[in-house]
């Protein structure tokens, strides 16, 4: 089912823990994007070409959600509000790898050959690594939970210093 993309969404910035958070909220407040400081306008582009882009102020809810996260409240990511309907990739298997980020909890690791076989594709440990540097809302859709198949830290695009710190921050086992 695919449905139409938000004809506008709103950028803002929120300092976090593990640097500036660039945001990308639709007129209802949906988390459409989120970015740890460059690159959410070309993930904006890419998933929601036709949408104007403005400056403005993240919606409220959403910053109290992050706040608690890193407060140190492990499950408040669960609350925050998001959506990947009407984004370009928002079906297939980035969107299924994507979805099923959403169920991994916090402090749990999961290897990329695991989500590719959560996402109905096994064997696909790789692929499942494109979909995740394409995420655009990780944090959120928790990609740093995502390691390699020895339990190494590898490949996230906020770079592996954050994927550590939230690793951490969640009380995950790191090898």
């Amino acid at each position: 089912m695919t449905t139409a993309a938000p004809e506008r969404l709103t950028l803002s910035w929120l300092e976090s823990p593990i640097g500036p958070l660039a945001l990308a909220c639709d007129e209802g407040g949906v988390l459409r994007g989120l970015s740890f400081g460059d690159g959410l306008i070309k993930a904006m582009r890419r998933e929601y070409p036709d949408a104007a882009l403005n400056d403005g102020e993240a919606p409220a809810p959403l910053a109290r959600t992050l706040a608690a996260y890193f407060d140190g409240d492990r499950e408040a990511l669960k609350r925050a509000t998001w959506s990947l309907e009407g984004a370009a990739a928002g079906d297939g298997f980035h969107a299924r790898v994507w979805r099923a980020l959403a169920e991994v909890p916090a402090g749990v690791t999961i290897s990329y050959g695991e989500m590719a076989k959560r996402a109905g594709e096994p064997g696909a440990a790789q692929a499942a690594g494109v979909a995740l540097n394409r995420n655009p809302i990780p944090l959120v859709l928790a990609c740093h939970r995502v390691v390699g198949a020895d339990g190494a830290l590898v490949g996230f695009g906020g770079g592996l210093e954050r994927k550590s710190w939230l690793l951490r921050h969640e009380g995950a086992l790191l090898i």
